[in-house]
């Protein structure tokens, strides 16, 4: 276990990996930054609005290509994860949460048009000051 409610399987955890058979096994380095995440960021965020599903957190390099994630993507290096949103008025209540209440690199509500799919994408690092960058929300 990462903390108490998030273990490392479910930090890793990807559909694309399994079907296109990607290997994505995270460093000790990573490892120790997803723990950081999950006990600074997601552990709140739980105690807040309880079970939290995480759609993306660790990704190799192939497979944050494979998803079309960005080169310099914090997801890279276990600082980051994306958290389901089944719901757009309980997506702005944690976003609000996180914005107000928590220490985060990077937070921004994102969703995709095609399909309705939302997820919180948030960033926690030890390795500089967090930049607790927040992009406004779209609805």
């Amino acid at each position: 276990m990462l903390s108490e409610h998030f273990s490392l399987e479910e930090m890793v955890r990807s559909g694309v990996a399994i079907r296109r058979k990607i290997e994505n096994n995270p460093s000790l380095a990573d490892i120790e930054r997803l723990r950081q995440l999950c006990v600074n960021v997601l552990e709140p965020v739980r105690r807040r609005f309880g079970v939290t599903r995480i759609s993306s957190g660790y990704r190799s390099a192939p497979l944050n290509d494979a998803v079309g994630g960005v080169a310099t993507s914090q997801h890279l290096t276990g600082e980051a994860a994306d958290i389901h949103i089944s719901d757009a008025e309980k997506g702005r209540k944690i976003y609000e949460y996180i914005r107000c209440n928590l220490d985060f690199d990077q937070l921004l509500f994102e969703h995709r048009m095609s399909n309705g799919c939302r997820w919180l994408h948030v960033s926690y690092t030890t390795r500089r000051p967090n930049r607790r960058q927040a992009r406004p929300m779209e609805c």
